[in-house]
């Protein structure tokens, strides 16, 4: 059977490995529309590239870049937030969800629709309004699968085992490129520094996040909903081969490891091939004669203090993981303009927690969760200006 695959987050490092699946499986997948935020040529050549009928960016001023990038390509076109739930509206088997931040919560959430499958790399989603989308998902009949690797792992090693069967499930990290650096050489850390991933090639965005471990704690949080498990269910650890990528622990002792090589694709192609597992070239197959030791330990919450702030707000419920994720986005753009040093990514948003204070609800709407990020956001702005994070 031949899927069409509409890719929202098309210029992203997750649409690139979605792009490279379909190009290798011409038979079974094929792009119908692709979405992306402000790059109109970048987009352009991905549309006319994967033969896709459709395109859309979310920034509206960058509309007649697109239009001119497309001339005489027979390829129809749009920008901003029409365009963009136009082509979620679009007919498609599989939706990979991909736009990065809270900014795909909208097209993730108009894309569960009866029998699509949606891709979920979009961890924000499920971090922002977890409740809402995965109870949409039922209602309408609409099938969620995790595309990021961790989650990807874990749900491929859960297999048909009932939640029931589970004591608990380990998420591994990298430990990002300060897993073996001081609180002091962390502090002063340069934005270079901390975009440079000892294994992925990511958008600076994320990156910033896995450097801070504020990346997993978004994944406890995505884990908990997705798995509907407590959160003292979930774990950490830290295992910088990044070979191991989710642990599953069952009630009677046994553990069932997810595994395979550090590559997107991976998870991408399982997604992909939901009816039935696609061919992978050789160059992706994991060779454990070949690896160097597995190494696991403790994450450090004393030197990696988002990781902390992340669980707590899993715990607390309610309105608080929407808040920190609000807070962290606003955080880290600032941190990449100099405007915080590294450690005032976990301060601004610890401060804007603990301001928001606990009991308010979990968004049951995506326009309630917006509200929400809208109102962390203008709260964590407001104090950039103020000590003790502006850089002097």
């Amino acid at each position: 059977m031949l899927r069409t695959v509409t890719l929202l987050g098309a210029t992203g490092s997750i649409g690139r490995s979605t792009r490279d699946v379909v190009a290798e499986n011409p038979q079974r997948l094929r792009i119908g529309a692709v979405v992306a935020g402000r790059d109109a040529e970048a987009l352009a050549r991905i549309a006319v590239e994967t033969g896709a009928s459709f395109a859309a960016l979310a920034d509206a001023q960058a509309g007649p870049a697109l239009v001119e990038a497309l001339a005489g390509s027979g390829i129809a076109c749009g920008a901003g937030r029409s365009a963009v739930l136009e082509a979620v509206a679009r007919e498609a088997d599989i939706v990979v969800s991909a736009i990065s931040g809270a900014a795909g919560l909208e097209a993730t959430f108009a894309a569960l629709m009866p029998g699509r499958v949606i891709a979920l790399a979009n961890k924000e989603s499920l971090v922002c309004a977890g409740a809402a989308v995965m109870a949409r998902a039922k209602a309408v009949g609409a099938r969620i699968l995790p595309l990021d690797s961790e989650h990807n792992a874990l749900f491929q090693v859960l297999g048909a085992e009932p939640i029931s069967a589970i004591r608990s499930m380990t998420l591994t990290a990298s430990g990002g490129p300060f897993r073996t650096w001081s609180a002091a050489q962390i502090g002063a850390a340069r934005p270079e520094q901390a975009l440079n991933h000892p294994n992925y090639a990511m958008g600076a965005k994320i990156t910033i996040d896995s450097a801070s471990m504020m990346n997993k704690g978004l994944e406890l949080i995505e884990a908990c909903f997705l798995f509907d498990l407590q959160p003292a269910q979930l774990e950490v650890l830290v295992h910088p081969q990044q070979l191991v990528h989710g642990l599953v622990t069952f009630r009677d002792g046994s553990v069932s490891a997810g595994m395979a090589l550090p590559d997107m694709r991976v998870a991408a192609a399982h997604c992909l091939g939901i009816d039935g597992r696609l061919d992978a070239p050789a160059a992706r197959f994991l060779d454990l004669a070949m690896t160097a030791p597995l190494t696991f330990e403790r994450p450090d919450l004393a030197r990696f203090p988002a990781l902390g702030l992340a669980i707590a707000a899993l715990a607390a419920g309610g309105a608080m993981p929407a808040i920190l994720n609000a807070a962290n986005e606003i955080a880290v753009a600032a941190y990449l303009e100099g405007r915080i040093a590294f450690p005032g990514i976990a301060a601004l948003v610890e401060t804007v927690c603990a301001a928001a204070g606990p009991g308010q609800a979990a968004p049951a709407d995506v326009a309630a969760a917006l509200a929400i990020d809208d109102e962390a956001r203008n709260r964590a702005r407001a104090l950039l200006s103020k000590p003790p994070f502006a850089v002097t």
